[in-house]
């Protein structure tokens, strides 16, 4: 944590405890942007700033709304305008785990034009410098644990047990529950520190993951039975679920998250992708282990990006196009991979 950068924030904040400070998380948001913007709004409240919003570009799933703070959220999608004066009458934004501010979705043209002090906190690659402060550490499990190392870098006695377990889930679901992205002892010395507060880990690691609708079980078991593609050849599988397909399980915000992650739970399989219709556009996830980069594979060919094991795209086509499309891309992909290999060696 940059401690300067940190200082210069801090005498910004302290000016005046009435300023308007609003909370920005990216489009779909996780349990990452959901903990870490949490966590971040109720050490502010503990520091004694009363004007403070938390606005998501749209809704997110269900099972992250047992978050304490969670009434605060204004959902942009559902209460435009009022997220609108929110965002062009603040005096200070924090941007929380999106490194562009075009992955804010229908609020990147108000980052645009505000006048406020924007902060950056994130650990996506590639951060846009296009604001005041960035803390951009892409080696980091999680936005996060970063927001944790900024609160303690400010007053680590104010992190209570609200502000700990929204840390905390945001760490453990932006690791897989500790599965992934979390080989630095750091994450598991804060993860130990929040523990300290007092919170439950079993009870918050219940809370996200074994609360299922009967639907959203439903949906994963037709995921599994009818809709995996297995690709051998290229260590490679995927699952696509249509409009259709969504519908008839009553499909609701965040049922499919976590699917993709059992396509890449194959033997022997290294690469794997979700589609999921939407009205315009299909939306893809894509997840690897070991050297394979999904980020640079999501940027080049599939308009998105994100982390090196895991990462997110648009197409705009239809969803058999999509697949097609992916399919022959796949394909090059590896190819240049086992080239950069071969070319590797002595």
């Amino acid at each position: 944590m940059e401690i300067q950068k940190v200082n210069k924030i801090e005498r910004i904040l302290n000016t005046k405890k009435s300023q308007k400070i609003s909370i920005i998380t990216h489009v779909h948001p996780d349990g990452d942007a959901v903990g870490s913007s949490l966590g971040l709004y109720e050490f502010l409240n503990q520091k004694g700033f009363s004007n403070i919003s938390v606005i998501t570009p749209n809704d997110y799933a269900s099972f992250l709304k047992w978050m304490p703070g969670n009434e605060k959220i204004i959902i942009a999608e559902e209460n435009y305008e009022s997220a609108c004066n929110l965002i062009i009458g603040a005096d200070i934004l924090f941007c929380l785990d999106f490194n562009h501010p075009d992955r804010s979705d229908n609020l990147a043209n108000l980052l645009y034009k505000s006048n406020a002090k924007t902060i950056l906190i994130d650990h996506h690659p590639q951060p846009a410098d296009s604001f005041d402060f960035v803390f951009s550490y892409i080696d980091t499990s999680s936005t996060a644990e970063i927001i944790f190392k900024f609160i303690s870098a400010i007053d680590k006695d104010v992190i209570n047990k609200d502000i700990a377990a929204c840390l905390f889930a945001g760490i453990m679901t932006d690791t897989g529950s500790f599965s992934y992205g979390c080989n630095n002892p750091e994450t598991f010395t804060i993860c130990a520190d929040l523990i300290e507060t007092g919170i439950n880990p079993e009870n918050i690691h219940q809370l996200v993951y074994n609360t299922y609708t009967e639907n959203r079980m439903r949906l994963l078991g037709y995921c599994l039975s009818k809709k995996l593609t297995v690709i051998s050849e290229l260590n490679s599988a995927y699952i696509y679920l249509t409009i259709k397909d969504l519908e008839y399980f009553n499909h609701q915000d965040g049922d499919t998250e976590g699917i993709v992650n059992y396509a890449l739970s194959i033997r022997n399989i290294d690469f794997a992708a979700l589609f999921v219709e939407k009205k315009d556009h299909i939306k893809i996830s894509f997840r690897s282990v070991g050297s394979i980069d999904v980020n640079v594979f999501a940027r080049l060919y599939f308009n998105g990006g994100g982390h090196k094991n895991a990462a997110g795209g648009k197409y705009y086509d239809n969803i058999s196009k999509t697949i097609k499309y992916f399919e022959s891309v796949l394909s090059k992909f590896r190819k240049e991979i086992i080239s950069d290999k071969q070319n590797l060696k002595p």
